[in-house]
């Protein structure tokens, strides 16, 4: 699994986890500006970017189990996991089955809620949130999407509609900051108050004027809050 770090070490190192479809290229932004004061890292799960292709496409367990098991090749401590969009669905599977290896999670853009759990609705949405995003994004999901190939893309949105995170959601035990765009068309803002509301440790942020992509759009306001949430979370700690 191709991966990227940068920034000082640290105690809890931030571990960042893309969307579907596309590679860890869109939280580039973000790696950058949170190295200046935290340990962070970005990796390309399987099929994504510039790591290898399965023969077939992974399901959402599988790309979690993928991604503990990078936690272990790469002998980190326990981290912050920090997933964007469907990446919050496969880090909290991580926190869950793999507690060992997660201090902490942030939720940026959580998807999907139950109202939007369908093909139709999800576009509609999709469609509404994309043209609220910078252009300079566009090159870059091309980008993704062609490297990923169409089938994995579909099966990987099909995954994201088929996953229930509100069942897993109240067995996440770890710290938890939740992350919403104000302007977020994919995410409606009573789904992110519930996301907050099931995980029993959990707070919410609003990022002002940010759509879905919050660490491309918005990246030094997003990294100000993941800082202050992981020192936080070690001062607690003692």
């Amino acid at each position: 699994m191709a991966s990227w770090r940068t920034g000082p070490p640290a105690v809890t190192p931030v571990v960042c986890v893309h969307g579907a479809g596309v590679s860890s290229r869109p939280l580039l932004p973000l790696v950058e500006r949170l190295g200046e004061s935290v340990e962070t890292w970005t990796v390309d799960l399987p099929g994504f970017g510039r790591s290898p292709r399965p023969a077939e496409p992974l399901g959402l367990t599988a790309l979690g189990d993928a991604l503990a098991d990078w936690l272990e090749a790469v002998e980190l401590p326990p981290v912050c996991l920090l997933g964007s969009s469907f990446g919050c669905q496969v880090a909290t599977d991580v926190a869950v089955r793999h507690p060992g290896r997660v201090r902490s999670l942030v939720l940026v853009g959580p998807t999907i809620d139950p109202m939007g759990r369908t093909w139709p609705r999800t576009t509609v949405r999709w469609l509404r949130n994309a043209v609220r995003e910078s252009p300079r994004m566009v090159p870059l999901n091309l980008a993704d999407y062609r490297d990923c190939g169409t089938r994995r893309v579909l099966f990987t949105f099909g995954e994201s509609l088929r996953d229930r995170m509100e069942d897993r959601l109240p067995a996440v035990t770890v710290p938890t900051l939740v992350v919403r765009g104000e302007r977020d068309a994919l995410v409606p803002r009573p789904w992110a108050e519930e996301v907050t509301r099931l995980v029993p440790r959990a707070r919410l942020a609003t990022v002002p004027d940010s759509p879905h992509t919050v660490p491309f759009r918005a990246p030094e306001a997003l990294a100000a809050l993941v800082t202050e949430f992981v020192r936080q979370d070690a001062d607690a700690s003692g």
